[in-house]
């Protein structure tokens, strides 16, 4: 096969785990939120220490859902693969044809 179809699956790989990423990540916010709504519904006392425990968890689902995206640009963008300083060819490629 060749390299452009890797990048392309690539592509396609990154974008599906970024929404699959923010998909879960609303579904778990709003499971959150709504679970937090009917526990002020029947307590209404117990509201200030919900919403304070619901902000909470939404900024760590948040987080987590910010480090998932940044780990699907970093596979798009490829920062990860060595560069070369040769005309653009893998540093692999170019250590092997010394």
């Amino acid at each position: 096969m060749n390299d452009m179809m890797f990048l392309g699956l690539g592509y396609i790989g990154a974008g599906i785990g970024a929404g699959l990423t923010l998909v879960g990540a609303g579904l778990g916010i709003g499971k959150l939120a709504s679970s937090a709504l009917e526990g002020t519904a029947r307590q209404p006392e117990a509201g200030g220490a919900l919403r304070t425990t619901m902000i909470i968890a939404a900024a760590l689902i948040e987080g987590l859902a910010f480090f998932a995206l940044v780990i699907c640009l970093l596979a798009v963008m490829n920062f990860g693969m060595p560069k070369s300083e040769a005309g653009g060819a893998p540093a692999a490629q170019v250590e092997a044809g010394k």
